[in-house]
């Protein structure tokens, strides 16, 4: 089914004012251009190996922590919600937050630390960068072209972060890192909502494992505002109720201040046409100032007591001895390389080698790097 663009706000994205595909299609027959993009993201086999890369917690540690793939189904749902609530196109936005973590390597960031450490005499490492190069090149499905030929406006919103280097690399794309404007108002949403969605699920996942207490929390002054009203609202509930109701008030809260402020940012603007969210050298969708302090707040809060915890700190030293060890035995000893890489690493023209071992690497989930890594320390 076509989505009903009539009912858009002039600023929104839409598909007759599309910058297009790179390689040129037929359009589809009982579907937009957009839920084209998005049906071959999740059919994607980056897609797929979402489901066994982790947020914070290397994936075989329980079975109950976010992964990247459900931490994706999160961010579209917010940010859906966030679209319906400011007319603007709901399926580019989904399509957007279900490919924003493609690139993304095994066990988090620290694996994406550690190959950037890698390919520092390469130009480094980008996982957001990285996640573009997935949809444009690194995906092999279709006989016309590399990668899956998305529209400009996903393509956009997935490259969210880009140095000034890479930029310059990707024409059209990347010229709004070079010039300082923004991209599609559905783009910076999607930003945000990754944001929001980590934030709060961190907190879960960190209480979960035992690294975080309320004690702790009531540290966080939107979560104590949260808490202190549904502890009063539900005085005899357990705390695993206590926290997913805090969790759920406080994320309400923070959506709300979001749709209300940007609102507000509208208003200033005036836009008449997504060429004016573009042109614009400041970023229209944003937490109100107050909200926005006690967000970054939440932000220091889970760097200090969970990202640093000595449990994660641990993993994440593992982690890095994993990827160096992987890395370094493909650079050194091609008889190291897995016969599944084999052929592409012989068969590379476009990339050099370091490159193609550095997609081949952050391709991989934890459980096959955990996997790779024990396979060469014996050989």
């Amino acid at each position: 089914m076509l989505d009903d663009e009539s009912s858009y706000a002039c600023y929104a994205a839409t598909e007759n004012q599309s910058q297009g595909r790179i390689y040129n299609e037929a359009k589809p027959n009982f579907r937009g251009e957009y839920q084209r993009d998005r049906d071959r993201i999740i059919h994607s086999s980056a897609f797929r190996r979402l489901v066994y890369k982790t947020q914070v917690f290397v994936n075989h540690e329980g079975d109950l922590y976010r992964t990247r793939l459900t931490h994706s189904i999160e961010v579209s749902q917010i940010s859906r919600t966030i679209a319906q609530a400011l007319s603007l196109n709901e399926t580019l936005i989904e399509a957007i937050a279900l490919a924003h973590d493609l690139g993304h390597t095994p066990f988090g960031h620290a694996g994406q630390d550690t190959l950037n450490k890698c390919m520092h005499s390469e130009g480094g490492f980008e996982h957001n960068y990285q996640s573009l190069r997935v949809v444009d090149q690194l995906e092999a499905k279709y006989a016309q072209f590399d990668g899956l030929n998305l529209t400009f406006e996903t393509r956009e919103g997935i490259l969210k972060h880009c140095s000034a280097r890479n930029a310059r690399n990707l024409g059209l794309i990347g010229e709004r890192f070079l010039n300082r404007t923004q991209p599609s108002l559905e783009a910076q949403l999607v930003n945000i909502a990754d944001a929001i969605a980590y934030n709060h699920h961190d907190i879960d996942d960190g209480v979960r494992a035992g690294l975080l207490c309320f004690e702790q929390l009531n540290e966080i002054s939107l979560f104590r505002k949260s808490f202190d009203s549904i502890k009063l609202k539900f005085p005899h509930s357990d705390e695993k109720r206590l926290l997913h109701e805090s969790l759920r008030h406080m994320i309400n809260a923070v959506i709300n201040d979001l749709i209300i402020n940007t609102k507000l940012m509208l208003n200033d603007l005036n836009p008449k046409s997504i060429r004016d969210i573009r042109k614009n050298n400041l970023v229209t969708a944003k937490f109100s100032d107050g909200l926005e302090i006690e967000h970054i707040k939440m932000k220091q809060f889970l760097n200090s007591n969970l990202y640093k915890h000595a449990k994660v700190t641990e993993m994440t030293e593992r982690a890095e001895t994993m990827i160096i060890k992987i890395f370094e035995s493909y650079a050194s000893n091609e008889k190291s390389l897995p016969e599944s890489f084999n052929r592409i690493y012989r068969d590379t023209k476009k990339a050099n080698k370091l490159r193609a071992i550095c997609d081949y690497i952050a391709g991989m989930t934890d459980r096959f790097a955990i996997a790779e890594y024990e396979r060469l320390v014996e050989l």
